[in-house]
C-alpha cells in the first residue's frame, strides 16, 4: 500500500499543488493532512504550505528533488521512544537537521459510529501511546500508515465496529464523531521534531547560544573504545545530551551511535571534544548544528 485512502487524497492533491507553485514555502512531511506532523509544520512555520508525503523516505525525497525546500520529521516521543530511523534515513539523503521542534500530542478516539468497538487503527507511535486505555476497553490496536490516515481510513470503510486514534482535527476533516478526548496515556506526551533541508547552517551563526549538534559515529573495534571517545566530552565540559546505538548491517559487528551535544563546532571546547571522538572513531559524521528550541537539564 502507497497511497492516501480516498477520503484525503483530494486534499492531499490541494495541497500538493499548492506547494508545487512555490516549492521554498513547503514543508514535506510524512501523513494524511490532519496528522500529527501536518499541525507541527505549520505551528513550526505558520507561513509555510504543507506537502503531504505517504512516507518518511517520500518526505525527505521530496526536499531532494526540489519539491519542498525543508521537511519536518518526528524523531522522538517522551512516552514511547524513537519514532522514525532518522539514524538510517539521514545518512542517506544527504539533507541535514537545521531545526528542531518540540509539540504536545494530544489523541482521540473516534468512529462512524458510538461503539463498542472491536478494532483501532493508527500509527504504531500512537497505539503505542495508547496502548493502555486500548487494553483495558478490549480494543485491538491495528497499525496505519499515519494516524489522520487511519481516520480517512475509517471514514472510507464506514464500518461501525472499527475507530481511529488520530488528532482531533481529523474527526472534523473526514466527518467522524469524537468518542473520547485525550486517550493517551501520558498527559505529558510530548514529540520531537527536526527539520531538514539540503543546505546546512553555518554554526558560527550559533555563536554565544546554546545550540544542537547532532552526529553519527562507529567507534574502532577495540576495548574501551566508546569509553575513551566519550572521554573528551567529559574533559571539555561539552554537554551530551542524547547517545542512542543501532545496528549497521546484518552482520550486528559494526554498532553505529546517534548523539546530541550542547555546542556547536567552532567553540574550542566542542571542537577539541569532536576531535577526540574522531581519534577513536572509523567514522564520525556531522548531521546538524541548529539552535536549541527548548532548555535540556
Amino acid at each position: 500500500m502507497h497511497s492516501f485512502p480516498a477520503p484525503a487524497q483530494a486534499m492531499v492533491d490541494s495541497m500538493r499543488e499548492s506547494a508545487s507553485a512555490d516549492p521554498s514555502r513547503a514543508i514535506a512531511f510524512q501523513g494524511s493532512p490532519g496528522a500529527n506532523s501536518h499541525r507541527a509544520a505549520l505551528e513550526a512555520c505558520p507561513d509555510c504550505l504543507p506537502l503531504p508525503c505517504f512516507s518518511f523516505a517520500d518526505a525527505l525525497e521530496a526536499v531532494k528533488t526540489g519539491r519542498a525546500g525543508s521537511a519536518i520529521i518526528p524523531i522522538e516521543n517522551s512516552q514511547h521512544g524513537r519514532v522514525a530511523d532518522i539514524h538510517f534515513l539521514l545518512p542517506e539523503s544527504g539533507l541535514s537537521i537545521v531545526g528542531e521542534f518540540f509539540m504536545p500530542i494530544d489523541h482521540a478516539l473516534m468512529g462512524v459510529g458510538k461503539g463498542p468497538f472491536e478494532a483501532a487503527y493508527s500509527h504504531p507511535q500512537a497505539l503505542g501511546q495508547s496502548r493502555h486505555f486500548l487494553r483495558e476497553r478490549g480494543i485491538v490496536p491495528m497499525s496505519y500508515a499515519d494516524t489522520a490516515g487511519a481516520a480517512a481510513f475509517v471514514a472510507e470503510k464506514g464500518d461501525p465496529t472499527i475507530a481511529a486514534i488520530s488528532p482531533p482535527i481529523a474527526a472534523e476533516l473526514y466527518g467522524l464523531e469524537i468518542i473520547e478526548e485525550h486517550v493517551q496515556d501520558s498527559p505529558d506526551n510530548m514529540t520531537r521534531f527536526v527539520i531538514l533541508a539540503k543546505e546546512a547552517n553555518d554554526p558560527a551563526l550559533f555563536e554565544g547560544e546554546d545550540a544542537i549538534t547532532t552526529f553519527i559515529f562507529e567507534v574502532k573495534n577495540i576495548p574501551a573504545a566508546l569509553y575513551k571517545a566519550m572521554g573528551g566530552f567529559a574533559t571539555n565540559a561539552v554537554n551530551m545530551t542524547k547517545l542512542e546505538s543501532y545496528q549497521q548491517g546484518a552482520s550486528f559487528a559494526a554498532t553505529m551511535f546517534y548523539a546530541d551535544i550542547i555546542g556547536a563546532p567552532g567553540d574550542p571546547a566542542v571542537d577539541r571534544a569532536l576531535e577526540e571522538l574522531a581519534f577513536h572513531c572509523k567514522e564520525l559524521r556531522i548531521l546538524g548544528t541548529y539552535r536549541q528550541a527548548r532548555p535540556r537539564g
